[in-house]
């Protein structure tokens, strides 16, 4: 198992997987329609689409937990 300390980069890497892939995989779909070697072009597409989205995904939630933590209330104890 995975130690708890890398919790954080696996939500992640699996949150940017299934959001780019799901993305990647619906603009190809309108771009191309079901065209010839439609998943080749699919998973070229995703790949490129996941490798930058992983990095930045480490590097803009713990700025958007502290955007959505400055607009909710406290929790009550």
């Amino acid at each position: 198992m995975i130690h708890p300390r890398y919790a954080a980069y696996l939500f992640g890497f699996f949150l940017s997987c299934f959001m780019t892939f799901m993305v990647s995989g619906l603009s190809t779909l309108r771009a191309l329609g079901l065209a010839d070697h439609f998943m080749r072009i699919w998973l070229g597409n995703w790949l490129i689409s996941w490798a930058i989205s992983f990095p930045v995904v480490l590097i803009v939630a713990p700025l958007m937990r502290r955007m959505v933590a400055t607009l909710t209330l406290p929790r009550a104890p």
